[in-house]
């Protein structure tokens, strides 16, 4: 049978590693066939048209075929868009893409979760630190929805109670949305309104970050353990990584 052969595929490359002294596999997020796993044969020679291609948060067009568990690349160009992220935005890019890694399963396509990471991989490269929160946070949320993680945010989860506008809720790992007397780490019943009505907007991303930015600031902590909680981790290598940057 002949092997399946795919063009013109957007794509960014999330990870890669040494397959042999000349070869890489990379584990590639596109948008119609989801986190595939490829093999750059010759990649790793000075001559090789790949060798200044397949960077990391760059927009990439993908030509690729096989029928295996790793493909061969057939071919990669730049699409271009946007210069690559430095400093802090460089590395919560690699955070965005080690929570691709951990949570997505190959093959499973996610498009609009694709063009929520283009999105916010923009976000990053523009170097507004503002925005460099903003597009974590409203990812997270749209990931941990999209895979299905994510609680309503109109209910209580484990009563199914409507909030009340005035009360306070927290988001816990193990229980959901939940209404707490301490205030310190939840938003009232109209905050997390706000965040599902976004959500279910159109352009989730956009939504969030014009309606809902300063609430997404307020979701850092939440967000991270509920991640943590469904990576089996005690904390993301990236994210240890810019805390043990910031403390030095």
């Amino acid at each position: 049978m002949a092997s399946k052969r795919i063009a013109d595929e957007p794509a960014y490359v999330l990870h890669r590693y040494d397959w042999s002294e000349t070869s890489l596999i990379l584990e590639v997020f596109t948008r119609h066939h989801g986190r595939v796993a490829l093999v750059a044969k010759g990649a790793k020679r000075p001559t090789s048209s790949f060798r200044p291609v397949l960077l990391p948060l760059q927009p990439l067009s993908l030509a690729f075929g096989g029928d295996g568990d790793i493909r061969t690349l057939k071919s990669a160009e730049w699409v271009g868009g946007h210069v690559m992220p430095t400093g802090e935005a460089l590395l919560s890019g690699y955070y965005l893409n080690e929570l691709l890694m951990r949570l997505t399963a190959r093959d499973d396509p996610h498009s609009a979760l694709f063009d929520v990471y283009a999105a916010a991989v923009r976000l990053l490269a523009s170097g507004d630190p503002d925005a460099l929160q903003w597009a974590l946070r409203g990812f997270e949320l749209l990931l941990l929805r999209e895979m299905g993680l994510l609680p309503a945010l109109n209910l209580q989860t484990l009563t199914l109670k409507p909030l009340s506008p005035t009360e306070s809720y927290a988001l816990l790992p193990e229980a959901g949305l939940q209404w707490v007397s301490d205030v310190r780490q939840a938003l009232r019943g109209d905050q997390w309104l706000a965040l599902h009505a976004a959500l279910a907007s159109p352009s989730p991303l956009a939504t969030l970050l014009r309606e809902c930015a300063d609430l997404l600031v307020q979701l850092q902590r939440p967000l991270r353990l509920l991640l943590n909680y469904h990576c089996g981790v005690g904390a993301l290598r990236t994210r240890q990584m810019m805390l043990d940057l910031q403390n030095l």
